[in-house]
């Protein structure tokens, strides 16, 4: 087993990681496949039960391991502190499972599957003193939140809007900014936001810093725009429709 995860760091790409790729799609067609039949079957409400309880234990499981990373013998200023945005999405993911809060399953939604999808693509891995928690903690944590706006999307019926874009974008913007800001009084880089990690990343091609952070911002609008657009268009075209065939209806009363 210490063979397969390595001494330190784990290698991208290599048998560890394309395990836990395949263990990642495998979870959302699982979970897709499980939670539609129980749709079918019991209904939204059974759904929801369900849903919401992952959440509880999902946001139990994301407090003892933020609380794991605080105690003195595992502190560590550059990597402790809840600071990194997959920290926050998991506190976030919690609270749309919970409460079906719209801006929280709006973020979950978009750094779910983009932010958060990095992480799962080009991990930046460090185990530490106890490298299968480490390892577990980490994957656990990144393929829930991965697997969530799956369902949302395919299971809750979840589909973004644009007031969605622009409000988790303003979030984005400002947890962003509170992380350079601990970045610049700590000399740490939450968020890779003063510095590239040290393993592969999309950063790499979007110029040095800091000028990938302008080249991060601009994609990451035009993704999220892309991901958006497609429903509102949907949205749009289901409801001129009805219109048209309730404007037919009326017209033909009055014939």
């Amino acid at each position: 087993m210490t063979e397969l995860l390595g001494t330190d760091r784990m290698a991208n790409y290599g048998l560890a990681h394309g395990a836990m790729l395949v263990v990642t799609v495998l979870s959302c067609v699982v979970s897709l496949w499980w939670l539609r039949r129980l749709r079918a079957r019991g209904g939204p409400a059974a759904v929801h039960r369900v849903m919401r309880t992952a959440g509880w234990v999902f946001l139990i499981m994301t407090l003892l391991w933020a609380g794991w990373r605080l105690l003195p013998e595992n502190f560590s200023v550059s990597s402790s502190l809840p600071l990194q945005f997959s920290d926050a999405l998991r506190f976030i993911v919690a609270i749309a499972l919970i409460w079906r809060v719209r801006w929280a399953v709006a973020v979950s939604f978009y750094w779910g599957l983009t932010l958060n999808l990095q992480s799962l693509i080009t991990p930046d891995l460090t185990y530490g003193p106890f490298p299968w928690l480490s390892f577990s903690a980490f994957w656990v944590l990144h393929i829930v939140v991965f697997a969530v706006p799956v369902l949302f999307l395919f299971v809750d019926g979840y589909r973004p809007t644009w007031p969605d874009f622009s409000v988790t974008y303003l979030i984005t913007l400002g947890w962003a900014a509170v992380a350079m800001t601990v970045n610049a009084l700590t000399d740490t880089n939450y968020g890779y936001l003063n510095g590239a990690p040290e393993s592969a990343s999309i950063l790499d091609v979007l110029g040095p810093w800091p000028l990938y952070i302008v080249s991060v911002a601009v994609l990451v609008a035009a993704v999220w725009a892309l991901m958006t657009w497609p429903f509102t268009s949907q949205h749009r075209y289901r409801r001129r429709r009805r219109h048209l065939l309730q404007g037919g209806r009326t017209g033909a009363a009055r014939r």
